[in-house]
């Protein structure tokens, strides 16, 4: 697998399906910021009343995959999802059908968000069960403090650049102030 991390500002995102792994998925994409770029198609009432707009009452169609470069299906029968997912594929849509490997483009990691601190976990979908085990250490090694934390580096990062100190000697300080604030102990920090 590539890990890469999206901005779902620049992409058309589609959620198709029902039930409770469906409303947790849609959450995930909401905390991920995809509220304004994403379709969510589902007769399910309450996944439906969890979007930031107007759900489509229906499962994706032809023009509807013409404007989605992302697709989650979650939920839905396998006479539903299996030629669902291959028409999302035939129009060129990245496709992950949850828990079903072997149809899935890519797979949705375990994740921690601190603020603008991203921090994933993936078995390849292989073992998500796994995955979710490192996810609630690393939460507890990465506590909320963290988004703080990256604020601050960021704000020291801008002013470094503004003086154009070379980039090992910007590495070479964040370095020293993670170290020096023992910030990479992994005990729960406050």
């Amino acid at each position: 697998m590539l890990p890469l991390a999206l901005n779902p500002s620049f992409l058309r995102l589609g959620l198709a399906g029902s039930g409770p792994l469906a409303r947790r998925r849609l959450q995930a994409l909401l905390r991920a910021g995809a509220g304004r770029n994403l379709d969510v198609f589902t007769s399910d009432p309450e996944l439906a009343r969890e979007t930031d707009a107007a759900a489509v009452p229906r499962l994706p169609e032809a023009a509807d995959f013409s404007r989605l470069h992302v697709l989650w299906i979650v939920g839905l029968e396998e006479t539903t999802y299996r030629p669902l997912a291959d028409a999302a594929r035939a129009a060129r849509v990245l496709v992950n059908v949850e828990d079903v490997p072997e149809l899935c483009d890519f797979h949705s990691v375990a994740e921690i968000r601190r603020g603008d601190l991203l921090l994933t976990v993936s078995t390849n979908g292989q073992a998500p069960g796994l995955a979710g085990v490192i996810r609630k250490r690393l939460e507890a090694c990465f506590p909320e403090s963290w988004a703080a934390r990256v604020k601050e580096i960021a704000t020291l990062r801008k002013g470094w650049s503004e003086e154009r100190l070379p980039m090992p000697e910007v590495a070479q300080r964040i370095d020293t102030i993670v170290e020096a604030r023992c910030w990479l102990s992994c005990q729960r920090q406050g």
